[in-house]
């Protein structure tokens, strides 16, 4: 069990730290919110990921691709509510090219927290991918004889420890990054290119076929 919950350890640290809308969205909320925006996003990105796992568990995602209608009214879901992060965020780069003004620096107002965990469970949750991640990449790693609901759980349990450390240090980089990039014309820019991004996941995830 050890061998097969470090080498479950090592692929999952490969996929969660290549660039995905979760991380997208925690860098884009941790620089226009904060860290503390950056955490909450990542707070319900893991709530998401918690969800996919005990779907997982009990053998409810594999009904997500056995099952054509199910996968397909997820998938467009997730296209929809990925266009919609896009479309706010290019919006808010507007508003911000229409209100600003000649004053040095305006401090953008927080979206604030519910919104920004809002926003994590809704991009994680309605991602088909997410469901299928943990559905077809656990198998491949539990030992024979290995119980399926207790060793699903442990290796849940290990991708989002892992989650927490990358997500804090996502977070606490692009906040970083966001107090040196205080000039109003840079944070519009930002916004504008996550937007740009969250629309091409959109189109992604819309033309996707599992």
């Amino acid at each position: 069990m050890l061998t097969a919950a470090i080498a479950f350890a090592g692929v999952a640290l490969l996929i969660n730290i290549t660039p995905g809308v979760d991380t997208l969205l925690v860098l884009r909320t941790s620089i226009s919110d904060g860290r503390a925006g950056g955490v909450i996003a990542s707070l319900g990105i893991m709530t998401g990921c918690l969800a996919w796992g005990l779907a997982a568990a009990i053998g409810l995602t594999a009904l997500l691709t056995a099952s054509h209608v199910a996968y397909e009214t997820l998938r467009i879901c997730g296209a929809l509510y990925l266009l919609y992060l896009g479309a706010s965020a290019l919006w808010h780069a507007r508003r911000r090219t229409t209100a600003q003004t000649s004053e040095p620096e305006i401090a953008a107002e927080p979206r604030g927290h519910w919104a920004a965990f809002r926003a994590g469970v809704g991009t994680n949750l309605l991602n088909p991918k997410a469901g299928v991640f943990y559905m077809s990449l656990i198998p491949q790693f539990m030992p024979d004889g290995a119980p399926t609901f207790s060793t699903t759980l442990l290796f849940t349990g290990i991708d989002l420890a892992e989650l927490v450390v990358w997500y804090w240090l996502v977070s606490g980089v692009a906040a970083a990054l966001a107090e040196r990039l205080r000039r109003p014309s840079v944070r519009r820019r930002l916004e504008q290119f996550t937007g740009i991004a969250f629309l091409g996941f959109a189109a992604n995830l819309a033309t996707e076929r599992p």
